[in-house]
């Protein structure tokens, strides 16, 4: 069983054609908030995300091939170091993001900050998704999946965003370095070249960190699922 597990701002729905594409059983997980309720009491905290993956991880029960990008990448670098039990193999991208001298992006260094991070949303959310998309669009994603990607975020969603990033602060390596090390389950770090908010050299030492392979996206950048599914999934296969 393959798992997939998306990123900000983003829903399931991310991994549709690459899922398609790959042509394996697999489920693609929601992340609470993300399309889907916030239940009562979640404090969107990367911990509390981490724990929720777990316990999706155990109804599965069986070991499993776990895919993430973005946050579900951060998430995945967690389950693999820590509770890395269940897992057959695992892969992710941003692996920059848990290197020890890690740096938020701009768009982070906004969400984190009160205020700042609410205005923000709240400005992005009263535009029409026709707008919004134009930021995708800017990233390399073709114009349909760009709008459909902007119809996604609502209110709750940028709510769990927020409390997200300010639950990881520096950085996801200075909250988790204690289980940091090589993983039981053969991993695969995964570069797309045109990444903006990817760093090679950052990835590269990561993966050799967790005792895990690198492997570059040529050409894509930060939402490849959507750019290239096929060559995703061939990279995903090998």
């Amino acid at each position: 069983m393959i798992v997939f597990v998306h990123g900000v701002p983003e829903t399931a729905a991310l991994w549709d054609k690459l899922r398609t594409a790959v042509g394996r059983e697999s489920v693609a997980l929601s992340m609470p908030g993300f399309g889907t309720p916030r239940p009562a009491g979640f404090a969107a905290t990367k911990d509390e995300y981490v724990t929720w993956l777990r316990g999706e991880l155990d109804r599965i029960g069986e070991p499993v091939d776990l895919v993430g990008h973005d946050w579900g990448a951060g998430l995945t670098y967690r389950i693999a170091t820590a509770f890395g039990d269940g897992l057959r193999s695992w892969a992710a991208d941003v692996g920059n993001i848990l290197h020890p001298a890690y740096e938020w992006h701009d768009f982070a260094k906004i969400w984190q900050t009160p205020g700042e991070g609410e205005a923000f949303f709240a400005a992005q959310n009263a535009q029409p998704a026709e707008e919004r998309g134009a930021v995708f669009e800017a990233f390399g994603v073709d114009h349909d999946d760009a709008v459909t990607m902007a119809g996604w975020s609502d209110d709750v969603m940028a709510g769990c965003i927020l409390d997200l990033y300010r639950s990881a602060t520096p950085n996801p390596h200075s909250h988790w370095k204690d289980q940091w090390g090589p993983t039981a389950a053969p991993g695969l770090v995964l570069h797309p070249t045109e990444d903006p908010f990817g760093d090679e050299a950052m990835a590269a030492e990561v993966a050799d960190m967790l005792g895990a392979r690198m492997e570059a996206l040529a050409g894509l950048g930060h939402w490849w699922p959507l750019q290239d599914p096929a060559a995703a999934a061939a990279t995903l296969t090998r």
